[in-house]
């Protein structure tokens, strides 16, 4: 393929490619961009004949991209998102504004070094628009390929390609089992997972990094599973359950450090385990050769910061 053909590819067809590609359908790349189907199968066949290569193979359940289809749509993906960020960047220089951002992390990044850096962040630019998503792992690497995030702190999910990314280490997260204040096991000196072993659990389901560590802990300790789990992601619905029953709860330690501190100040305690128990690292994570705004850069490296200061 000749390398100066691609300059001729127009917007349009870059939208048609990236439509194709992630909705494996061409009726419905065409209803995104508001085109019939016969005039989106034509701009196919252009852009095809242009490049002299076949970037889509036609099956039964949809279109599935060539290797240089694929290719070319992350290409096409990546300008697409630039652009749009582009177009955004300007309207909101020429209202005097910061620009937008958008991060996403694991609940304990997001406390632990995401809220402070935009604490900072909004210090030295007030009107900087800041976004942050937080979430699991999967869904935040998705967004970040997506282009919802522009970075994130997170785990690589199962069959993601790490080459995709920029990875830099970040940390290795500890967990807290927290109770209400009145729990029965709340003041003695030191607590198994054996003595844990009876009590209701309320914690995220399994395949969940802080679920697998827990049940990593348990076997490792030879102390029976708990039977007895109510499974939800949500903080505030932990919280509901904690302080209305004799439950039990895992969080990343940057959680319960937040929640029993003095601007807080909730009515939990941290049980006293005889061990440590640890979360497989996150990272931050950025896509391979998308630039970054300036707001999103400045944020990143203020996360950054943070991060090497707490090693």
């Amino acid at each position: 393929m000749d390398i100066g053909i691609a300059r001729h590819l127009k917007i349009p067809q870059l939208r048609l490619i990236a439509a194709i590609a992630e909705h494996g359908q061409l009726g419905l790349a065409a209803d995104e961009l508001i085109v019939t189907q016969p005039a989106a199968s034509r701009m196919l066949a252009d852009i095809e004949h242009t490049l002299g290569a076949r970037l889509f193979e036609r099956h039964a359940k949809g279109m599935v991209p060539t290797l240089i289809g694929r290719a070319l749509a992350r290409r096409a993906h990546n300008m697409l998102v630039e652009l749009r960020d582009l177009a955004q960047d300007v309207e909101e220089l020429k209202r005097g504004e910061g620009g937008m951002t958008t991060v996403g992390a694991v609940t304990g990044a997001a406390v632990g070094f995401v809220i402070p850096a935009i604490r900072q962040l909004k210090a030295i630019s007030p009107r900087a628009d800041v976004h942050v998503n937080v979430a699991a792992s999967d869904e935040l690497v998705h967004d970040l390929a997506s282009g919802k995030n522009d970075f994130v702190l997170a785990r690589l999910p199962r069959g993601v390609n790490p080459a995709d990314f920029e990875i830099y280490p970040a940390r290795t997260e500890t967990l807290k089992l927290i109770v209400r204040q009145d729990h029965p096991l709340a003041n003695v000196d030191q607590v198994t997972l054996r003595d844990l072993s009876p009590y209701e659990w309320v914690m995220q389901s399994h395949r969940a990094p802080i679920r697998e560590a827990m049940e990593t802990a348990f076997l490792s300790a030879g102390a029976p599973l708990p039977t007895n789990i109510t499974n939800t992601t949500s903080l505030l619905a932990m919280i509901a359950i904690l302080v209305s029953s004799s439950a039990i709860a895992p969080l990343a330690s940057e959680v319960p450090d937040l929640l029993l501190g003095d601007q807080v100040g909730a009515k939990l305690k941290v049980l006293p385990l005889n061990m440590t128990i640890e979360m497989s690292p996150y990272y931050l994570l950025l896509v391979k050769g998308r630039e970054l705004s300036p707001v999103a850069n400045r944020l990143r490296r203020l996360v950054t910061a943070a991060l090497n200061k707490a090693h």
